[in-house]
């Protein structure tokens, strides 16, 4: 049976489950399965393979002890050991504070977690189809991978969750742009599910992994924060399955709630790459940690906060909504900031419908570099594919249709720049002149001209007129006929 299958057929019998109530409280329900999963035949590998090597699960509830025999404890003894034991003990495991630790993996995977099942023998049904899948199986893995991506993208029909992921097409075309090395920090403080995080290994490992030396570099490299628990969990479980031993460096927390002095230098990184959560507001309270740039608007902070967070010479690449572009006030001031101590080099306007279904808002992806003040910025224009009127769930965005920017982009010094169509540059002081107001529009766009109103509405009158003629001509017609 294909992995598709066996996760299809674990759907279906979840959906049986009177406790289970929609698709987030399924995923949710998937993904602490599937965590115990893979981390027991992760661990089972490092058995072999590392001398001294031990579970961070007591022996009691590793997945192999209670879930591998299909004939095993089923009904309400399972659903008991469960919430009863298994929960429990996870959520309470001692983490010792050396770096490496599994536990800590374990405990904040299951901090919030809940086993949403109310059947112990739906449950059981469950475990065994799970049972079907080796994740040491470096094909099964891949497969499982692929299903996993479109389990991360039902999130988008699961509530609000949809703000959880960016479309894989952006995050590739972003780390294209970044192209991160091992032996860099790379640090998304507004994680979800990781999309950034797989997007930068698999660009390092397809790049420039070619030794031991390097993957440990790389592994060792990556810095993460997640807020909610159920992309946090999911997160964690998509390191696991590409291959990240120690995925104890994405942390549950909010990074907002530091003060904004409080980040040291040793905190600095070479590289951010994340999509902050927009539109939301933070609670009370998280704005005094930004005492310069007081809002409660959560895209503002992060990217006060990115600033801060970048080395000199670091680089990043940021999705914000067009709102940042234009906004007064606290964003005059943030986006002063920005200019003066980094270079902002590039500015990609997204059309609105790249993030549809579950929002439909004008996007950007801002590229800068720590350092030094902004002298020009260039700006490009991403339209939809020609013979298509908007991306869709249907039809979403695709690498390949952001090849132009690539081939225009002068590589990474981003030499031999030219305006065009799409392209066109501005100088910091005329950002400036316009108060900082970044949301330019394209100068080589031409305007659709629809004509003169007062012509249109004489246009519009006597096609009114010819129809109301011509119904009237019909009527006489189907009159005579009738008395016929």
């Amino acid at each position: 049976m294909s992995v598709r299958t066996v996760v299809k057929s674990i759907q279906d019998i979840m959906r049986q489950d009177t406790g289970v109530d929609g698709d987030a409280q399924r995923i949710s329900q998937l993904c602490w399965m599937f965590f115990l999963k893979i981390m027991d035949d992760q661990d089972q590998e490092l058995e072999l393979t590392r001398d001294g090597y031990l579970s961070p699960i007591p022996p009691q509830f590793q997945w192999r002890t209670w879930a591998a025999d299909p004939e095993g404890i089923t009904g309400e003894a399972l659903l008991a050991f469960i919430n009863g034991e298994l929960f429990p003990a996870l959520k309470s495991l001692t983490v010792s504070s050396q770096p490496g630790d599994r536990r800590r993996v374990v405990r904040d995977v299951f901090e919030d977690a809940y086993n949403y099942m109310k059947s112990g023998q739906l449950m059981r049904q469950v475990v065994n189809k799970i049972n079907g899948i080796d994740f040491n199986s470096l094909t099964e893995r891949q497969h499982f991978g692929e299903i996993y991506e479109q389990l991360l993208n039902d999130l988008q029909s699961a509530g609000n969750a949809g703000e959880y992921y960016t479309p894989r097409a952006v995050t590739a075309f972003m780390v294209d742009r970044i192209d991160p090395e091992p032996g860099e920090t790379l640090f998304d403080p507004a994680c979800g599910t990781g999309g950034f995080l797989t997007c930068a290994i698999r660009h390092m490992r397809e790049r420039y992994v070619k030794k031991t030396t390097d993957e440990w570099q790389l592994q060792a490299g990556l810095r993460a924060v997640e807020k909610k628990q159920l992309p946090h969990m999911l997160c964690v479980t998509n390191m696991l399955l590409h291959g990240i031993e120690d995925p104890s460096f994405v942390r549950h927390d909010n990074t907002l709630a530091r003060p904004l002095i409080s980040w040291g230098k040793d905190e600095r990184v070479d590289i951010v790459l994340s999509n902050p959560p927009f539109g939301g507001r933070e609670e009370d309270g998280i704005e005094n940690n930004f005492p310069t740039f007081r809002t409660k608007e959560t895209a503002d902070l992060f990217l006060a906060l990115i600033v801060r967070l970048l080395k000199p010479g670091g680089r990043a690449a940021v999705v914000l909504p067009d709102g940042t572009l234009f906004g007064e006030g606290v964003k005059t001031r943030l986006k002063e900031h920005l200019m003066e101590e980094c270079n902002l080099h590039t500015i990609v306007r997204l059309p609105s419908s790249v993030f549809k279904p579950y929002a439909s808002i004008g996007t950007n992806l801002l590229f800068f570099e720590k350092g030094t003040p902004t002298k020009d910025i260039w700006f490009w224009e991403h339209q939809v594919p020609e013979g298509q009127k908007a991306y869709s769930m249907t039809k979403p965005i695709r690498f390949e249709h952001l090849q132009g920017c690539i081939d225009w982009w002068g590589g990474r010094e981003r030499k031999g720049r030219e305006e065009g169509p799409h392209a066109w540059k501005v100088t910091a002081e005329e950002v400036k002149a316009r108060s900082y107001n970044l949301d330019i529009k394209n100068p080589h766009a031409v305007a659709n001209d629809h004509g003169d109103p007062e012509t249109l509405l004489e246009d519009l009158r006597a096609a009114e007129a010819q129809t109301a003629a011509l119904h009237d001509q019909l009527k006489t017609i189907l009159a005579e006929a009738l008395t016929r």
